[in-house]
């Protein structure tokens, strides 16, 4: 089983920072690519950002040169750094990871965690 842990969401007000992250655990073997999605109310859920396992990242068109996607491999754990944000920023924020367990490659999510951007 593997697992998919987000933490760090809450409230910040416009133009504040935050930052979430997302821990792998349980039983595998590598993690590819990890990303975080988002999804607001009454919207469908997109792609934020992405990064690779090598480091090479590309983000959505909408939160570039605001968020920052990072991860540390040796502790299976990937980060959104969220500046600048805005009250569009405002939605459940999903980690989402490639992750190789049992010889086979699967696509894993975690629970999600809100972030609002309201004054």
């Amino acid at each position: 089983q593997v697992q998919l842990v987000e933490s760090g969401g809450g409230l910040v007000q416009p133009g504040g920072s935050l930052r979430v992250s997302c821990a792998a655990s349980g039983s595998y073997s590598s993690i590819g690519d990890m990303a975080w999605y988002r999804q607001a109310p009454g919207k469908e859920r997109e792609l934020v950002a992405r990064i690779s396992r090598g480091g090479t990242s590309n983000y959505a068109d909408s939160v570039k040169g605001r968020f920052t996607i990072s991860r540390d491999n040796a502790k299976n754990t990937v980060y959104l750094q969220m500046n600048t944000l805005k009250p569009e920023d405002t939605a459940v924020y999903y980690c989402n990871a490639y992750v190789l367990s049992d010889r086979r490659w699967g696509v894993y999510w975690g629970q999600g965690t809100q972030v609002t951007v309201s004054s």
